[in-house]
């Protein structure tokens, strides 16, 4: 039986897509490096900058949205201004209402994982803020990128 790779042995063959996010100069904190705050801000953008581009979410007049319900990130080596970051993409879970997202961050070109984070997405009809079913045009949008 082969174990499991650890989040820090993953590399980015493990991801399904790419977002290229550039770093600014005020991501770093007075230790020189990107604050680890920032990292969410990235997840963040990577995922709903692919559910964007495949057309699935309208931040501006959606009835249905994701909300950010849970996340979490393991930071391995440090990133920093003026760096590039790849943030790499999976789905782990689709649920009835919830998407798990994993999402893997590597500095400029290099193959050895940064950090490594999860964030799960409930869809809420924007009105009531009340729990509903993923949209299909969703599901099949991240069945693409689903592991």
């Amino acid at each position: 039986m082969i174990p499991a790779k650890t989040l820090r042995d993953q590399s980015r063959s493990d991801y399904r897509h790419f977002q290229t996010i550039p770093t600014r100069w005020m991501d770093n904190d007075i230790y020189g490096h990107v604050n680890n705050v920032n990292y969410y801000s990235y997840f963040d953008t990577a995922v709903n900058q692919y559910l964007i581009e495949r057309g699935v979410l309208d931040i501006h007049n959606g009835d249905i949205v994701g909300f950010v319900v849970e996340t979490s990130c393991s930071y391995f080596q440090p990133l920093a201004f003026p760096d590039a970051v790849a943030a790499g993409i999976r789905v782990a879970r689709i649920g009835s209402s919830s998407i798990r997202y994993e999402v893997g961050l590597f500095r400029n070109d290099d193959q050895e994982i940064a950090a490594a984070g999860h964030f799960v997405h409930v869809y809420v009809d924007r009105a009531s803020g009340k729990p509903v079913p993923v949209p299909n045009a969703t599901r099949a949008a991240l069945a693409a990128i689903q592991v």
